[in-house]
């Protein structure tokens, strides 16, 4: 990424996923990620197992500048705990978890429209089509 601490400053389109990362901004990041107004940041996830409302705290911080959190779970869809669901509620934030490819290609169809959205993405290994 830009810089030592996993930061890109801007939020950005993802180009590509898979091969245990993620390509925008011309650039690739290996690892999951965090997609927020204040930019791309790396993200110490690496299964559903560990999204938490500890983990989502960077996001939870800048609700008030998100209307939707999508949660990439890698390959497969599983439960998150409801207390995510209830805490981003109260600051009126929908949360959408899906498979990271889903919620990547919901997450750029909403960037190009210039929705106040945000995504918390488990990087992958490989591509499902």
């Amino acid at each position: 990424m830009a810089s030592e601490t996993g930061h890109y400053p801007y939020q950005a389109a993802i180009d590509a996923y898979g091969n245990g990362g993620f390509r925008f901004a011309d650039m690739s990041h290996r690892g999951s990620l965090l997609c927020l107004p204040t930019g791309m940041h790396a993200w110490d996830v690496n299964n559903a197992g560990q999204v938490t409302l500890a983990s989502l705290e960077p996001v939870l911080a800048l609700a008030d500048q998100i209307d939707v959190l999508f949660i990439g779970l890698g390959n497969d869809i599983a439960a998150i705990d409801p207390a995510i669901r209830a805490a981003f509620r109260d600051k009126q934030v929908i949360v959408e978890a899906v498979a990271t490819g889903g919620a990547v290609r919901t997450y750029n169809i909403l960037f190009g429209e210039k929705r106040a959205i945000a995504a918390a993405l488990i990087a992958v290994d490989q591509v499902r089509r």
